[in-house]
């Protein structure tokens, strides 16, 4: 059903009298940067398996390091003294005495697993160096059992640099031992509760997906399911039972959304465990000793839970009632019987609960950001709007307050594209408000979580309808009376960053300035240069974004095509590509423009901002240009992050008239 918002009805959303009758009322106190953008006080809450243990991310001399809780009287304990972009993922061992991380070196995604014995301190390099190694070696954690306590199944392209093969580590001694070559096509292993390496998933020439699977830890694979390209990004392996027979997937397969599957790996048999006609089954709640699914989360206007096990119903409902927000668990005890809760809200700090389901007690453990209690925060709206060839699109808003309709819009595009927006606090949308504006984010069309009839039909529409669905975004906005249609900004990272620059190029008259962070500026240049273990993902980006013709035999397979070897089907591509990229339609830029990039990013090269800026900057556009030499995509350092948005603060007061620290 198609709804289009009356000024009325959206103003009643709002709780407000009329957009047009909105007056000042004095002005809310200037949020700090630092506050809007520092580093957690305290966030990722682990507790270890048999709960005598937790430990978190928390900064160390300004950069965020793994701790371990202790007694008041001895204070917790520092794990790590990382100096550099800091750590941003950790995990408990099921032995309860070794912690994981992972870190690369400033953005590069050259990926390493580390091993801290809380016992000792010590910590240990999982991935040592070989004098035989002649690339960049990635690792990444693929799966861990209570089965096996102190191993784990990593993925490492030390054979290949396109290939992830399958490693089992023993953190114990550091021995590493084979379990399957991977091949250029692999897109993700599929490992059981034994640490087994059941199958994996291939991509397809055509876009699509196959999983191929076998019964044990030996053996040939055959092919199980095939996921064709519509159903390809909402569906795929979830995790196994822990009879190691079921496993369980999401398919979208006969459905508009992915639904969860119980599938059994012996007989190909599916049963329906939860479904929703509109959204996708988002998250998947397991008993970590049974692995008996438990719930599903759906990603709506709001995160909305649905118990599958009736007894966990109990649990969720007291969960609804405990804290204000939308949550999720971040950490059980083996037993499952002690949680760790996270708590989002949209105009607050984010709250951790140790949660005893035996006794139903709730203990609140701390704050993410707790500079941010007090503080003019605002709220975030989940909104919705017919675009111009009728299709439903779904958003958010977040309105400032004491600002006097119409007002300066920011359109914030989020990344991916085959992400989403959603409710819950947002650094960036509650900066933009605090200055003065009214931010305006948009799950155009190739958005994921709203099945996959709205997802495929972003299929090559970038800088196409995408970019359509972000005009009529800011056009809605005009015609409702929240937006000054003479003060309009476009700003993103990564995708959200290339479809600034897309506005910026392809509508020029409707926004006045634009910032992009790490967005790529060419179809062509992005594609001829993703990372070599990006490989098995070729297909889906030929299918989504556009082809980039290549060589499909000989020594240079895989390798860009050269103009002069092109046919008639690769010009057409090639030429649809260029079509879609800024770079080429950049003599149409003549708005002011904050371009940041990472000189280490591997997704989008240093190539895509430079090879843009010089042209603007030849054509006499203003640009201010900011190159951060150790980032890769986004920027982790305090120092960098702050430095882009102190500056990006001063380019929109300047060219929006809003508020800047």
């Amino acid at each position: 059903m198609r709804v289009r918002h009356t000024l009325t009805f959206f103003a009643l959303l709002l709780g407000l009298a009329a957009f047009s009758g909105c007056s000042p009322r004095g002005s809310a106190d200037l949020i700090p940067l630092d506050v809007l953008f520092g580093n957690p006080t305290q966030i990722q809450a682990r507790l270890s398996p048999d709960g005598s243990a937790m430990t978190y991310l928390a900064p160390r001399d300004g950069v965020l390091n793994i701790w371990i809780k202790r007694s008041e009287m001895e204070g917790d304990l520092a794990l790590t003294n990382d100096t550099g972009s800091g750590i941003h993922y950790h995990m408990w061992m099921f032995d309860n005495k070794h912690v994981l991380y992972i870190q690369d070196r400033d953005g590069d995604e050259n990926w390493r697993v580390y091993a801290i014995n809380v016992k000792t301190g010590e910590i240990r390099d999982l991935i040592p160096r070989e004098e035989s190694d002649d690339h960049p070696i990635r690792s990444e954690v693929l799966a861990y059992s209570a089965t096996h306590p102190s191993k784990v199944v990593i993925g490492m392209n030390r054979r290949d640099e396109r290939v992830h093969d399958a490693w089992l580590l023993d953190t114990d001694t550091g021995e590493l031992s084979l379990l399957a070559k991977g091949e250029v096509s692999n897109l993700r292993w599929i490992i059981d509760n034994n640490l087994d390496v059941r199958g994996w998933i291939r991509a397809n020439p055509d876009g699509g997906r196959t999983m191929l699977l076998r019964w044990g830890s030996s053996g040939p694979f055959k092919e199980a399911i095939t996921w064709e390209q519509e159903d390809e990004l909402a569906s795929g392996f979830v995790d196994f039972h822990s009879d190691n027979r079921t496993m369980y997937i999401r398919d979208s397969r006969d459905l508009n959304s992915a639904a969860l599957y119980a599938y059994d790996t012996r007989t190909g048999d599916q049963t329906l465990l939860a479904a929703n006609p509109m959204y996708d089954v988002a998250k998947v709640m397991l008993n970590p000793q049974t692995m008996e699914a438990q719930a599903v989360m759906y990603m709506e206007e709001r995160m909305r839970w649905e118990a599958i096990d009736p007894s966990i119903e109990q649990d969720l409902e007291r969960m609804r009632k405990a804290a204000r927000g939308d949550f999720f668990t971040t950490s059980k005890t083996l037993d499952d019987n002690t949680w760790v809760i996270f708590y989002g809200v949209d105009n607050g700090s984010g709250v951790y609960y140790k949660y005893t389901r035996d006794t139903g007690k709730f203990e609140k453990m701390f704050l993410t950001y707790p500079d941010l209690e007090g503080q003019p925060l605002v709220e975030m709206k989940p909104i919705h709007y017919t675009a111009s060839d009728g299709m439903e699109l779904h958003g958010y808003l977040t309105l400032p307050e004491h600002v006097e309709a119409p007002m300066p819009l920011v359109l914030l595009v989020h990344g991916g594209p085959w992400t989403r927006d959603y409710w819950g606090f947002d650094s960036d949308a509650q900066w933009l408000a605090n200055r003065g504006y009214a931010c305006l984010q948009v799950n155009f069309r190739g958005s994921s979580g709203y099945g996959k009839d709205y997802l495929n039909a972003g299929d090559r529409e970038w800088g196409g309808r995408i970019q359509q669905d972000l005009t009529d975004g800011v056009q809605w906005a005009i015609d409702q009376g929240i937006a000054d249609p003479e003060k309009v900004a476009i700003y993103g990272a990564s995708f959200g960053g290339y479809a600034a620059l897309c506005g910026a190029a392809f509508t020029p008259d409707l926004y006045n300035c634009a910032i992009s962070l790490v967005g790529p500026s060419s179809l062509v240049t992005l594609l001829s240069t993703i990372p070599p273990y990006w490989t098995s993902y070729q297909q889906t980006y030929d299918a989504r974004t556009g082809r980039l013709p290549r060589y499909e035999s000989g020594e240079k397979a895989g390798m860009p095509k050269a103009e002069a070897d092109f046919t008639e089907q690769d010009r057409e591509d090639y030429e649809f590509l260029i079509s879609r990229s800024p770079l080429y339609s950049a003599d149409q830029i003549k708005i002011p423009l904050l371009i940041g990039q990472g000189a280490n990013d591997v997704r989008v090269k240093l190539q895509e901002s430079e090879q843009i800026v010089k042209v603007l900057k030849k054509n006499g556009v203003e640009v201010d240009y900011m190159l951060f030499p150790d980032e890769g995509h986004g920027l982790n350092k305090l120092d960098n992050r702050l430095d882009f948005f102190h500056r990006a603060d001063a380019f929109l007061a300047k060219h929006l008239g809003g508020r800047a620290e």
